[in-house]
């Protein structure tokens, strides 16, 4: 999708619109006799907000930016033309409403809403008909494209923290898989390219192409499953500050006291002689399978699991170089999204693309991600991708692998 033309353009962003509306259709059977009132949380967004700012972002920067045949080169403060809805701005401009304030907004009703996406992907898909060919030209529609994507997910893991429950099909969905395990996989020293080249679609995080040279390293096959990480929970791990970096044993205290926290996120028992594990999935606990992929982990937890089984995480390269290179030696990913050892920089070269907001604020702060999840859409899945959050969250369908030391 990277590399779409038109024609597969414009059937991605209508699949993508059904399937925003098809996840919006679980929060309405839960939550529209309440108005869609949720809990003020820092790690999500009221969900006609979320709905609602879809739509404006594919407006804002499509049928708006009178410099969108410009793609990369577009001037982000450039004026734009009106929004369809006069108050657009005010209530779905994510750069200028404060999170906080997004639950006290006079809303339009979801129907208005669904009106609002129903009007600008018609127009988006009328301009995408009359555009040119180039990357440039088309460089916006995949960036809206993948945005949607993005948020797509966002719903799904939303849903989860409510614990919202699921039709039979998506409940069944985003469930991990079990996984055939392998052994851990030994790499041979290597220069890795790191980074999308090309004239194709890439994330400003991603650019620019530069060479690293990895030394010899070994990295698992998979994920960390449920089984080995209840070794660690069996071993204290949750009471040994020693396990812990200082910052993750403060954050692990402060859960414990306000959550009572002795394992991951929606964990309500782990039988440490038997390995099961029950899971709160969508408000319905369910049994989690030894050989499924450990979910709802922080990066302190992932760190600490390392740090006690003698291993650490993997850098970004190892990663990247290990999914390229040992996909046909069973390097497994796309179950969960994987946190690394490194924290989010810029690459050398680094220069903001429009869309000001999406890499350059958390630089320094977050730490990366590689993979994806069972929930991501599969035109977003790119051994290239890097998704970032703070090292606390573990809301977000994240686990991990680890290197040897």
């Amino acid at each position: 999708m990277r590399s779409a033309g038109r024609e597969l353009l414009s059937l991605a962003l209508i699949d993508a619109r059904n399937h925003t509306l098809q996840l919006f259709g679980q929060y309405q059977k839960a939550l529209e006799a309440v108005n869609f009132a949720v809990p003020q949380l820092a790690t999500l967004n009221p969900p006609l907000w979320e709905l609602g700012h879809i739509g404006w972002f594919q407006e804002h920067w499509i049928g708006r930016n009178l410099q969108r045949a410009l793609g990369p080169r577009c001037q982000p403060g450039r004026a734009r033309l009106a929004s369809i809805e006069p108050d657009a701005d005010r209530w779905w401009d994510s750069d200028h409403v404060p999170h906080a304030t997004r639950w006290t907004l006079d809303l339009p009703d979801v129907g208005s809403c669904r009106a609002y996406l129903l009007d600008t992907l018609e127009s988006t898909l009328e301009l995408l008909e009359k555009t040119g060919d180039s990357d440039d030209a088309l460089y916006f529609y995949r960036l809206c494209l993948f945005h949607e994507d993005m948020h797509g997910e966002a719903f799904s893991y939303t849903a989860q923290t409510l614990g919202l429950p699921l039709d039979p099909p998506l409940q069944a969905a985003f469930t991990p898989a079990p996984m055939a395990l392998r052994e851990p996989l030994l790499m041979p020293a290597t220069v890795w390219q790191m980074g999308s080249a090309g004239s194709v679609f890439a994330f400003d995080n991603e650019r620019t192409v530069h060479a690293i040279g990895i030394p010899e390293f070994e990295i698992d096959a998979q994920p960390v499953t449920w089984a080995q990480y209840v070794e660690f929970v069996g071993d204290g791990g949750y009471d040994r500050e020693e396990f812990w970096q200082p910052e993750g044993w403060q954050w692990l205290q402060a859960a414990a006291a306000s959550e009572g926290r002795r394992g991951p996120r929606y964990v309500d028992q782990i039988g440490i002689a038997s390995g099961a594990v029950m899971q709160t999935r969508f408000g319905q606990p369910r049994r989690m399978a030894g050989n499924q992929p450990a979910l709802h982990m922080t990066w302190w937890e992932a760190d600490a699991w390392c740090r006690w089984a003698g291993r650490r995480l993997p850098a970004e390269v190892e990663w990247e170089a290990a999914a390229h290179l040992a996909a046909h030696r069973g390097f497994r990913w796309g179950d969960v999204w994987e946190w690394m050892g490194t924290t989010f920089r810029p690459y050398p070269g680094f220069a903001a693309d429009p869309y000001l907001a999406y890499s350059q604020p958390w630089f320094g702060t977050h730490k990366v991600l590689r993979g994806a999840s069972f929930a991501t859409r599969a035109r977003l899945k790119h051994p290239k991708y890097r998704n970032f959050y703070l090292p606390e969250r573990d809301d977000i369908f994240c686990g991990f692998r680890s290197c040897s030391l």
